[in-house]
């Protein structure tokens, strides 16, 4: 086994035996050529749907998806007498993918579909028993129909596979009802006749028929009755399935039966068929005996059952292992720390150099991009948009919106203008934060932020009022109260494309007007990062391949440089920080490959360092060294000019 492999083995064993958070771990250890490793930023997982069983000795257990940054890779059995775990690895591939959708049938079998794999867990044999490949990508819903088939409806481009567990066949349907957009379809059912249906979003809501012999999907919207949300069906015990096109319009029921559909108006649901099925927030928590779960915690991995007549509850502990979760970004903090959130779990934390301790704790929301301002640390998360600020030197205290004396504060939401934030830019002159990123599920082009800190206040444009139909995702400051967007034409999470390319462009934060904006770079969709440089010049980089230096006055591009195939792809993130700014001036460059750094007179980039391991997540300066993130562990090197 290579030594790195070993270290890194170890590190997980050694988080494993965290059992609350904060925590503080000495991690680092040296990998050479001035590469240190300082360990796991969040040493959790994430459960992705719970559900209680019986397995072959009868003994009841709970069943737990676990999920870190490499996907969904292994069953957790819990035995609810005991606490003692078994960890059951995925059979398949996690593909840094992991279940949005799962079932527990009647047949006593837990069923998921992800990485274009389905899959069936017998928790009689705790083992997997089946799984096969099927087209495109993971299920949104599942259902079971009267003959206990099972069946599941798939982002992104409405998949349905059917799966009989008699016969021990998976027929895949393919993807049936194709868009240009990405779908989201959450719920399926299936009537006593056999006939299925599923609810389409978020772009344009549809409901979906699906003739189970032939395949063949009807659309029950007309394309021109079609609006901004989701479809939704739901089983009834009469045997018919019913939906609604929008959760909005309580009155506008229809009926579905034999690939038929009725509208009936106003309809309470209060006769839904019971499945124990749901998202990856399912969580069943009745046993068979009356018992049930109380909590089921991965951070603290302590599982709490009650009796539910006299309300005793009895504590286990049990264990696990996990490579963590996905660092979302990270940047220096005031107090001389590196700091940032993961996902999933939402997570906080703080890496001391000095004393190479690490704390974690609970956050609010994801934090998709941090920076830092003065003395204070600012945060854009999703979902919402919301920008918090954090001051390091005050005691943490959990942070609840509209709640005064919280730290991190909670200062504004921006959704649905912008739901997903991509860059956070302190502005130079210490008074403004300016936060822009993607909008809400199925819309398209987004929004920005300014925040105002001495008049707590906020102006919020939408792309409208920048480039309409495209998302800003990087900023730099320019001089008289300006700054240099870049934008890239990707919609919101299940939205639809609409532009052709993207866009530079300058606003006046004064004016908040847009002052000149080009598609200097014909076919490119992203200007990933951009950068001020020397000579009151703007570095950036498009599609993460190709470096340019612009020039503000002249509007123009004055160099450019494919960057890929000597340095591999830049570092990325939502947040993606892939110029790092050194203490006399550098400027540094995050690649895949490793680190560089940039001639400010001649425009050329050369390589300081290959990296030993990817360096995917940017990155920040501190005390001589530049540190990075890869998947869950944070890393950095030394640097020597």
């Amino acid at each position: 086994m290579h030594p790195f492999i070993q270290r890194r083995i170890l590190c997980v064993l050694t988080f494993a035996l965290v059992l609350s958070a904060p925590a503080a771990f000495p991690q680092s250890e040296d990998l050479g050529h001035g590469f240190r490793h300082h360990g796991l930023a969040t040493p959790f997982s994430n459960n992705r749907g719970i559900v209680t069983a019986l397995d072959g000795a009868g003994r009841p257990v709970a069943l737990c998806w676990l999920f870190d940054h490499r996907g969904g890779y292994a069953i957790l059995v819990i035995d609810a007498e005991t606490g003692k775990s078994q960890q059951v690895d995925t059979p398949f591939p996690p593909g840094e993918d992991c279940p949005y959708a799962s079932i527990f049938s009647t047949g006593k079998k837990y069923y998921t579909h992800f990485n274009s794999w389905f899959s069936e867990f017998d928790p009689v044999n705790r083992s997997f028993t089946f799984y096969e490949k099927t087209a495109d990508q993971m299920a949104m819903s599942m259902t079971e129909d009267d003959k206990g088939r099972i069946w599941s409806a798939t982002y992104p481009q409405s998949g349905v596979v059917c799966f009989d567990p008699k016969e021990r066949k998976l027929r895949d349907y393919g993807h049936v009802y194709p868009q240009n957009w990405k779908e989201y379809p959450r719920s399926i059912a299936a009537d006593d006749a056999g006939w299925v249906y599923f609810g389409v979003g978020s772009t344009a809501n549809q409901i979906i028929i699906l003739d189970p012999e032939t395949g063949k999907a009807t659309p029950v919207v007309p394309e021109d009755k079609r609006g901004h949300g989701s479809g939704f069906v739901q089983r009834s015990l009469d045997g018919k399935v019913y939906g609604r096109l929008n959760d909005a319009k309580k009155d506008e029921w229809y009926s579905f039966y034999k690939g038929r559909s009725a509208f009936v108006g106003a309809r309470e649901m209060k006769d839904a068929k019971p499945y124990i099925a749901g998202s990856q927030t399912l969580f069943e928590r009745q046993f068979a005996d009356g018992r049930r779960i109380k909590e089921l915690n991965l951070i603290d991995r302590i599982l709490v059952v009650e009796n539910s007549r006299s309300g005793a509850a009895k504590s286990l502990p049990f264990t696990y292992t996990s490579e963590g979760a996905h660092i979302m970004g990270l940047a220096t903090a005031p107090g001389n720390t590196i700091c940032g959130g993961t996902a999933f779990p939402m997570r906080f934390f703080s890496y001391d150099p000095a004393t190479d301790r690490w704390v974690n704790r609970e956050t609010y929301g994801q934090w998709n991009t941090v920076g830092r301002q003065g003395d204070r640390f600012f945060v854009g998360g999703y979902t919402g948009g919301f920008l918090l600020e954090w001051d390091p030197a005050k005691p943490w205290v959990r942070t609840e919106r509209d709640k005064i004396g919280c730290n991190p504060l909670f200062l504004v939401q921006s959704t649905p203008t912008i739901n997903r934030p991509h860059r956070l830019l302190p502005y130079p002159d210490g008074r403004l934060v300016i936060m822009a990123g993607g909008p809400d599920y199925g819309l398209t082009g987004g929004g920005m932020l300014i925040w105002n800190r001495p008049t707590k206040s906020s102006v919020l444009l939408t792309d409208k009022d920048l480039i309409p139909d495209q998302t800003t995702i990087a900023m730099a400051a320019l001089p008289g109260n300006k700054i240099l967007g870049g934008s890239t034409t990707a919609p919101g999470t299940g939205g639809e494309k609409k532009a052709k390319e993207a866009e530079l462009y300058v606003l006046d934060l004064t004016t908040r007007k847009i002052e000149w904006h080009k598609p200097v770079f014909p076919g490119v969709q992203e200007y990933t990062e951009l950068c001020p440089g020397r000579d009151g010049l703007i570095y950036g980089f498009t599609d993460r391949t190709r470096f340019f230096v612009f020039d503000p006055a002249k509007k123009a591009i004055v160099y450019e440089q494919a960057t890929e195939t000597a340095f591999g792809l830049t570092a990325y993130q939502q947040g993606p920080r892939v110029f790092v700014h050194g203490p006399k001036g550098q400027i540094y460059l995050l690649f895949a490959k490793g680190i560089a750094i940039l001639d400010p007179a001649t425009f050329r980039i050369r390589m300081l360092a290959e990296s030993p391991v990817p360096v995917l997540i940017g990155g920040d300066f501190l005390n001589g060294r530049i540190y990075f993130g890869n998947g869950s562990h944070l890393y950095s090197w030394t640097v020597t000019e």
